[in-house]
């Protein structure tokens, strides 16, 4: 069995423990008590050195922890080292979710789920609904209290007098309660801070909708303050290179969504002049058959369908008119015919593209569909009977 040292003090940094066992060439250390925190609770693991070897791993299993690490460790003895500045963020991130929970447990509903993560964490909340303002109201809550620096502190108890706990254990015999004073108790294995003022702040930085009810991204402490840092620096490189105020970026943004927004209605118009006026001429180009059919293939060269449909739309806008267009890269190619020529675009390229292993579909007015190589595209352009134009 392996002693948690970190049960009972979390600021301890160093360490000595005797080595009860090994195993995979002596990279995967068990000692008889530990100031490494393995990855449990939805707090990630510590880092650190054992015996002068970096720890990479910290894995809980029971009633052992094993220390895994980058080298083999010989030693029967080995003094351990952890890595504070990530101890300490690991610390901040979980007492401050304890806090927002337990405020939001107040106002809202209670956590469902806790994942903290390297850069930013996470909390499940039973909540049909939660509105920014919400939101809001709960991280001034829970900063409020920060301010106030309130006692957190640890206790061992029976779980069957535990009382007051904000979620209820299915663990049996004794348990771990942190308490934030005259806010929450909670049954918890995790590291964490004094007193709340060493949280720092919290920050809510994003909401989610999720099945079973809202996920809501946080910061505490030294990651709050960097993330504000990077978020100022954004707006002002924003403001900068639009010569203006941070203020004034929301209304600069509209003023652009509507200029883009004209611009884009008027590329459309253009494009679309631009296509009939191409069409057109590849139409009086193209020598009528005996039917009065006018059939012409347009090869581009690059780009995707996209860039000939409005071409081929625009083609058999014009009477008796068969459009085929291809482009290389993945073999590809559009049918576009006019309704006076009583042929079914996607009922005839649909045929001939199962005949030679492609795929796709349409309507009866205009059909595409992709091809395995550039053999089968001719195959099925010659089957189409077009003629270069």
């Amino acid at each position: 069995m392996t002693q948690r040292l970190y049960y009972t003090d979390s600021y301890l940094r160093d360490f000595e423990a005797a080595v009860t066992d090994r195993a995979d060439d002596s990279r995967r250390i068990y000692l008889d008590r530990t100031a490494f925190y393995p990855t449990s609770g939805g707090q990630p693991f510590d880092t650190g050195q054992l015996g002068g070897v970096e720890v990479t791993d910290v894995v809980d299993e029971g009633e052992r922890v094993a220390h895994l690490l980058a080298a083999p460790l010989t030693d029967d003895r080995a003094a351990g080292r952890i890595d504070w500045p990530r101890r300490f963020d690991h610390m901040q991130q979980h007492t401050g979710q304890h806090l927002l929970s337990a405020v939001l447990a107040d106002q809202l509903g209670q956590t469902i789920a806790v994942h903290l993560g390297a850069k930013s964490s996470t909390l499940d909340l039973e909540v049909g609904t939660l509105t920014p303002d919400q939101a809001r109201q709960a991280e001034e809550g829970a900063n409020e209290i920060i301010v106030q620096n309130r006692p957190v502190e640890v206790n061992f108890e029976s779980a069957e007098l535990a009382v007051g706990v904000r979620k209820t254990s299915d663990r049996d015999g004794t348990l771990r309660i942190i308490t934030i004073r005259d806010l929450d108790r909670s049954a918890c294995g995790g590291t964490h801070v004094r007193a709340t003022g060493e949280i720092g702040s919290i920050f809510i930085r994003r909401l989610e909708r999720i099945r079973k009810g809202v996920r809501i991204e946080f910061l505490c402490g030294s990651r709050a303050i960097r993330q504000a840092r990077s978020d100022y620096n954004l707006l002002s490189q924003l403001a900068a290179e639009l010569s203006a105020s941070a203020e004034e970026l929301p209304h600069l943004t509209e003023i652009r969504r509507e200029e883009l927004r004209v611009a884009t209605v008027l590329n459309r118009e253009l494009e679309e002049k631009l296509d009939l006026c191409r069409a057109r001429e590849l139409y009086a180009a193209a020598a009528p058959e005996s039917t009065g059919l006018r059939r012409v293939l347009v090869r581009h060269e690059g780009g995707s369908l996209d860039s000939i449909r409005g071409l081929a739309q625009a083609f058999t806008s014009m009477p008796l008119a068969i459009f085929v267009g291809t482009v290389p890269s993945p073999p590809a190619l559009v049918l576009s015919v006019s309704a006076d020529t009583g042929i079914d675009a996607a009922g005839m390229l649909r045929s001939l593209l199962a005949s030679v292993g492609g795929r796709g579909g349409g309507s009866a007015r205009l059909a595409q569909g992709v091809v395995p190589g550039q053999l089968q595209l001719e195959k099925v352009v010659e089957s189409l009977g077009a003629a270069r134009a």
